[in-house]
């Protein structure tokens, strides 16, 4: 048998795009317990209030939600927000490290998705926004969205 590949995305944090320039990416393992990969399979995870920190060398992430599962038995974690440790190679810790302790820089989950059937975090290195700046982030949005509205509205006189 060959690897599975099916990366499905589980949850996304869409908050993190309107709040955050996104300047970098990293993809990251976790260490889960018991059934929360079950959980996960099922779409019961939310990473919308989440953030993650460095301590000691390792990277944590703090109120990422993964619901209990039904099925669940003794190894069923009880608390669905608990800190849980995320995997990364040392060399991207450590340049982690050296970028999030700069001014306006933090580290903030993407999404989470399976990769050759194993659950993962896409880390993002994002730098908050200013209000003005999600304005203009509106704006162009809107006017991009004109714009093909416009060239599809073209189209169809064309035929």
């Amino acid at each position: 048998m060959g690897k599975k590949a099916d990366g499905k995305v589980l949850a996304q944090n869409k908050k993190a795009s309107h709040d955050y320039f996104i300047e970098d990416t990293y993809e990251a393992g976790m260490v889960l317990t018991g059934t929360e990969i079950k959980s996960l399979r099922n779409g019961r995870s939310n990473i919308s209030d989440a953030f993650a920190t460095i301590r000691n060398g390792e990277i944590h992430i703090h109120n990422m939600h993964i619901s209990p599962f039904e099925q669940g038995n003794r190894n069923n974690p009880t608390d669905p927000t608990r800190t849980r440790k995320l995997l990364l190679h040392k060399e991207q810790i450590r340049k982690l490290i050296g970028l999030s302790k700069q001014e306006g820089y933090t580290i903030v989950p993407l999404k989470i998705y399976i990769r050759n059937g194993y659950a993962k975090l896409l880390l993002g290195l994002g730098r908050g926004k200013k209000q003005y700046d999600k304005r203009e982030t509106a704006a162009k949005r809107d006017a991009q969205r004109d714009i093909q509205r416009a060239l599809r509205e073209k189209q169809k006189i064309a035929r």
